[in-house]
């Protein structure tokens, strides 16, 4: 069988594919322009995703030689799965490996913002230390405050854990269904859209990006929530609306904002959020650790190898094509 990662990943995925037997195939260049991508999925029986390629109702019929996808992430926004479906296409992808990772960005994020620390990095760079100032570029402090988390999942649970722990922060969280866990582990409380938003005075995005979700966070929403908040967003960029995000910031109505994932993303270099004091933006390295990338191509050499032996992926995401 043949398989097509359209980027080199770690050894220990590879390795395992082609101790499975399995013909892997790996352009020299990476960077293929989307010609060049589908080309190589034209001529290959399953594929080893790894960004954001998007497999939709197009690609499906015209790549229809395709029989499995797995993706190297836990997001699987960019697969239509209904389409999926209909050409009986499993679609795997790597949950929990980089639960971890993911939420230390988060937690880091947080911390950056409340102290402002990339505004007072970005002034040892320059040599302006300046004059010692008791008011100047104050920070706060995150003792006792409550963290709301808006999608409470592995990743969400670990960053309250963390929050917890370090700061003793009161947990609130929105969930499409309550997280029984969560409530016994953590004492969170489960509260409607509109109560974490006003009640937050750390806000974290921790949910599955869906279409319905698409600018959630818009300026409407900024204007409820404290204006000592901070907002952090490490799942998908789609959920804010930057430019609401940046006014918002602007005007003071919250805080300041974290961002690993930016709308549009990549980010052009003369956005003007980055000119914000209170504003630390990273590119997208959520799961940028040797340990979770490591994982993340061992899940999806497994979910390829487990197709290739006829038996269902061990993490996919739409069951229903084995009947389940």
């Amino acid at each position: 069988m043949k398989v097509f990662i359209n980027k080199r990943i770690p050894e220990i995925g590879i390795n395992l594919l082609k101790e499975a037997g399995l013909d892997v195939s790996i352009p020299e260049n990476e960077n293929l322009s989307h010609e060049e991508w589908l080309s190589y999925c034209k001529d290959t029986d399953a594929i080893l995703n790894v960004g954001h390629h998007t497999f939709d109702k197009d690609f499906f019929e015209e790549c229809s030689n395709v029989k499995a996808i797995a993706l190297y992430s836990v997001g699987f926004d960019h697969v239509d799965i209904a389409a999926a479906n209909q050409g009986n296409v499993p679609v795997g992808n790597t949950p929990d490996v980089l639960s971890k990772a993911t939420s230390d960005v988060a937690f880091l994020l947080m911390q950056s913002v409340a102290r402002r620390a990339s505004y007072n990095f970005q002034k040892v760079k320059e040599g302006n230390w300046g004059d010692f100032d008791p008011l100047h570029a104050l920070g706060q402090e995150l003792y006792g405050k409550t963290l709301g988390i808006f999608g409470l999942g592995r990743i969400g649970f670990e960053m309250a854990k963390k929050a917890q722990k370090a700061f003793d922060m009161n947990i609130i969280y929105n969930n499409r269904h309550q997280n029984e866990e969560a409530e016994n582990e953590l004492n969170a409380t489960y509260v409607s859209f509109d109560e974490l938003v006003e009640q937050s005075d750390v806000l974290s995005i921790h949910a599955n990006f869906t279409p319905d979700r698409k600018d959630l966070f818009n300026r409407s929403v900024f204007e409820k929530m404290k204006p000592n908040s901070i907002f952090i967003n490490t799942a998908r960029g789609g959920f804010h609306q930057q430019t609401d995000l940046y006014d918002a910031l602007v005007a003071r109505e919250i805080w300041g904002a974290g961002l690993d994932v930016t709308n549009p993303e990549p980010m052009m270099k003369d956005d003007p959020i980055l000119g914000l004091s209170n504003v630390c933006v990273l590119p997208h390295i959520g799961s940028a650790t040797m340990e979770a990338r490591d994982g993340m191509a061992r899940i999806a050499a497994e979910n390829i190898i487990a197709f290739s032996k006829g038996e269902q992926m061990p993490h996919c995401v739409n069951p229903d094509v084995y009947g389940n």
